[in-house]
């Protein structure tokens, strides 16, 4: 049966020192690489050499174990499918007494899905509203390597990570909080989920995408200023065009209006002068803006004063 050493022990092999023949000095047996790092039900290779002359050295391991060899100063731990978790292999040499080295190693598992939603909600965001965004990540390993990230279009918004210590793989759950504005329509979030697994990992670290939620806001009528002042000339353009989902009626009032104008455009070279009120409408409210109409005269009195 094989003793496991109880000294000073780190798992890097080129940190770990032990007491050799009444010194110190450091341990005999080497991994290369110290660290593996394995997609679940891949290939894996580890050499494990010994520094000094041994009377046997071997891998121990639930896969792949190779058994005591004598006349070899490198051993190699094979496995063409790894498919257990918890494995737990260990690298001896038999010297003047048995030195052991333990490989960790991480098996990871891209998320088999990765989806993202709305929480109790259906139809059109509304403007100033606060929404959750949920991101399901299904059947991922290991999750304390796990970091949902949250994008709009191309900007990092948050991102999460989970404090669960499992090999195995889990579902996990991620939420964001929005308030979306009239800034955002159009935009598209998404989230995704990523395994950083340290520069022995595969590089860039894999990841799983979830769509893109591409949700309709809605958002009433504003107006960027609530006048405008216009000299009369030839013919007078009054534009009330404002942005506004679902999209704005209009109405115009002025004394100066004979008839009901449902245009957002107001064109005509025989507009008086004075003030003609616009309001837009729609289902979540309304905004108005008064445009000023100017005598050229008017206007060349006053620059005489």
């Amino acid at each position: 049966m094989l003793q496991r050493f109880h000294g000073l022990a780190y798992f890097s092999a080129v940190l770990l020192f032990v007491t050799l023949t009444g010194t110190q000095a450091e341990c005999p047996v080497k991994l290369n690489p110290w660290r593996a790092v394995v997609r679940y039900n891949g290939s894996v290779e580890v050499n494990c050499s010994a520094s000094v002359p041994h009377k046997g050295m071997g891998w121990e391991a639930s896969e792949g174990a190779v058994p005591m060899a004598k006349d070899k100063m490198m051993i190699t731990w094979r496995v063409s499918h790894l498919t257990e978790w918890d494995i737990e292999p260990f690298c001896y040499i038999n010297h003047e007494e048995q030195f052991q080295v333990q490989l960790p190693v991480t098996i990871y598992k891209t998320p088999d899905s990765v989806s993202i939603r709305i929480v109790n909600h259906r139809g059109p965001m509304i403007e100033g509203q606060q929404y959750k965004l949920q991101c399901d990540v299904q059947d991922v390993a290991p999750v304390q390597n796990l970091t949902v990230k949250w994008y709009k279009g191309q900007t990092l918004l948050n991102q999460n990570t989970f404090t669960e210590d499992s090999k195995t793989p889990l579902n996990e759950t991620a939420t964001l909080l929005i308030r979306p504005d009239r800034a955002d329509d159009g935009a598209q979030y998404r989230c995704e989920a990523e395994l950083e697994l340290g520069a022995e990992g595969p590089q860039p670290p894999p990841k799983g995408t979830s769509r893109s939620l591409n949700n309709e806001l809605y958002y009433k009528p504003k107006h960027s200023n609530s006048t405008e002042t216009i000299i009369k000339n030839d013919e007078v353009t009054l534009n009330c065009t404002v942005k506004a989902n679902p999209a704005p009626t209009y109405t115009w009032h002025s004394e100066h209006l004979k008839e009901e104008i449902s245009s957002s455009v107001l064109q005509s070279p025989t507009l008086s002068p004075g003030n003609y009120t616009c309001t837009a409408t729609n289902s979540l409210g309304s905004d108005s803006k008064v445009f000023i109409i100017e005598s050229e005269q008017r206007v060349l009195y006053f620059a005489t004063f």
